[in-house]
């Protein structure tokens, strides 16, 4: 490994944390250590802020935190630096497949996270609408959704489990947000590892310098990436930072 990494951009669910949520103390430690070389390290996730806070408060200060697939991109302090919202008629429309099959649907709002067992209560325009999932048990009826999201090119279509349907707007994915963090940090994307597992993660480790795919990542991610490291279960970011940082 020759590449001069100068960030990493750590994905959450089924990279950084555990199947219990939990973020190993090996992956802990290699993570200071990146750090105490002056490296930084930049979680991004598809979950929002509120639901990756104590996790970036855990593992200490870093320069910036991209959330909802980029949604939302925070700095050190947790302030909002850059926001991109779905327009209403799309969420509409996805309503209303939601409703034609009756789907388990998700999603993240300025106001707050909703979903079947928390619905909204008030009208789709009333809300600022971030990202809009579904979770589809069905392959026949997940692969009916797919069709149609995937044939708006006003959408950003994603997954971060093999069941599941993540959208954005067009354009707003992990590496489009790395680009701007790397812009603001006078870095270039071939000076990032991005590691990650998921279809969502598939964009970031396409464009960083060394991209990493877990152990236990979905095979598309596994074939865009250089190196594939142990998985989520074995310390597998671990793994990777030691494989640039020694």
């Amino acid at each position: 490994m020759t590449k001069d990494i100068k960030l990493i951009a750590l994905d959450l669910d089924g990279t950084t944390v555990n199947h219990e949520g939990e973020v190993s103390e090996a992956n802990t430690a290699a993570i200071k250590k990146a750090k105490e070389k002056g490296i930084h390290v930049v979680l991004s996730t598809g979950r929002s802020l509120s639901r990756c806070r104590n996790i970036a408060e855990d593992l200490g200060r870093s320069s910036y935190i991209v959330t909802i697939n980029g949604g939302e991109i925070y700095d050190h302090d947790f302030n909002l630096v850059e926001q991109n919202r779905l327009e209403h008629k799309h969420v509409e429309r996805l309503w209303e497949l939601k409703e034609e099959h009756g789907l388990y649907f998700w999603s993240s709002t300025v106001q707050g996270l909703y979903n079947t067992q928390n619905p909204f209560d008030q009208e789709i325009v009333d809300y600022d609408w971030l990202k809009f999932g579904f979770d589809i048990e069905d392959d026949e009826v997940r692969q009916v959704i797919l069709d149609e999201v995937n044939a708006n090119q006003d959408l950003e279509v994603t997954n971060s489990s093999p069941t599941n349907i993540e959208i954005n707007p067009v354009g707003v994915n992990k590496a489009a947000a790395l680009l701007k963090v790397c812009q603001w940090l006078d870095l270039e994307m071939d000076q990032v590892m991005a590691v990650g597992d998921s279809m969502n993660d598939i964009a970031m480790i396409r464009e960083a310098g060394f991209g990493v795919a877990m152990g236990n990542a979905q095979e598309p991610v596994k074939k865009e990436a250089d190196f594939v490291t142990a998985s989520n279960k074995e310390d597998g970011v671990a793994f990777a930072i030691e494989k640039v940082i020694d």
